[in-house]
C-alpha cells in the first residue's frame, strides 16, 4: 500500500501560542508527531506549514516541509495545496495527521489508510471508538457518529446520537445496556483527487450549524467510511493542561 501522511502545523493558537514547537521530553511537539507518522510505514511524510519558525525546526530534525499559503481557513485546504504542489495522483491516499497529536499510535495511521484503500467507492475514511459513559455521550465537545451496516457514516453531531427514546425518558445519567454510541476520532484518509473537489465546495448549512467540516462530505453525497480504532488514540494537545499531561506521559517513556 502506498500512502502519504501530511501534518498541517500552524504557529498561531489562541490557547497555546507556538504549540507545534512546545518542548516535550526534549523534543518539539511537531517532531514527536513526525516520528509517529514515519513509524506508520508511510511512503511519504510531509509537514505543511506557513510559518518559517516551524520550517526551520523541522529542517533541523530532517523532516520534509512544504510551505503553504497563510490564508487557508482549514487544515483540509492546506492539505489540498500540498497535494497540488507535490503532484500526487488522484488515487493517492493522503492521511491527515494534526500537528498537535504527539501520542497518536502509528497503527491507526495505517489502519485508516488501509480502510480507504479497500473501499474504492469511498472518498475518505476515518475512525471512532465506543462511548462508555453518559458524560461522554452528552458532552458537546465530543463529536458523535452513527454508521450504516457497512460502516459508512450516516451523520456526525455534537448531540447525543442515536437518541434512545425509551431509555432516556427514564434517565440520562447512565447508558442503556443495548447502547451503541461512538465518538469520532479526528484522523482522516482522503483520496488526493477528492481533496481538490472538496475545497471547491461551499460550506453547507449542517456543517455551519454543527461546526463540523466532515458534514460537507455527506452533504455532497460522498461516502465516508468509519471503523472502530484498533487502539486508543491518546490525547491531543489543545490547552496548557493537555500539554502538561502529554509531557508527563512521554517523559516517563524516556
Amino acid at each position: 500500500m502506498i500512502f502519504c501522511v501530511i501534518i498541517p502545523a500552524r504557529y498561531a493558537s489562541s490557547r497555546l501560542p507556538g504549540k507545534p514547537l512546545q518542548d516535550i521530553a526534549g523534543k518539539p511537539m511537531i517532531q514527536h508527531v513526525y516520528e509517529r507518522a514515519v513509524q506508520s510505514g508511510a511512503n511519504d511524510v510531509v509537514i505543511a506549514t506557513d510559518d518559517e519558525r516551524i520550517r526551520q525546526v523541522a529542517d533541523g530534525f530532517g523532516a520534509q516541509v512544504c510551505m503553504t499559503a497563510v490564508h487557508h481557513p482549514t487544515g483540509t485546504d492546506r492539505l489540498a495545496e500540498v497535494v497540488r504542489l507535490r503532484g500526487y495522483t488522484d488515487q493517492h491516499i493522503i492521511v491527515n495527521l494534526q500537528g498537535d497529536e504527539p501520542l497518536m499510535p502509528p497503527v491507526l495511521l495505517r489502519q485508516v489508510a488501509e480502510n480507504l484503500q479497500l473501499r474504492p467507492h469511498a472518498s475518505a475514511a476515518t475512525l471512532c471508538e465506543r462511548i462508555t459513559s453518559s458524560g461522554e455521550l452528552f458532552d458537546p465537545h465530543l463529536v458523535k457518529v452513527i454508521m450504516d451496516k457497512q460502516g459508512y457514516a450516516l451523520y456526525f453531531s455534537r448531540a447525543a446520537i442515536p437518541w434512545d427514546r425509551d431509555a432516556f425518558i427514564e434517565t440520562t445519567g447512565a447508558l442503556p445496556e443495548r447502547s451503541e454510541h461512538y465518538r469520532h476520532i479526528g484522523l482522516y484518509a482522503y483520496r488526493a483527487g477528492f481533496l481538490q473537489d472538496y475545497v471547491q465546495w461551499p460550506s453547507c448549512v449542517i456543517e455551519q450549524t454543527e461546526s463540523l467540516e466532515q458534514l460537507r462530505i455527506l452533504w455532497n453525497g460522498h461516502k465516508l467510511h468509519v471503523a472502530e480504532a484498533l487502539e486508543k488514540p491518546g490525547i491531543g494537545v489543545d490547552t496548557p493542561d493537555d500539554l502538561a499531561r502529554v509531557r508527563h506521559l512521554l517523559e516517563r517513556e524516556t
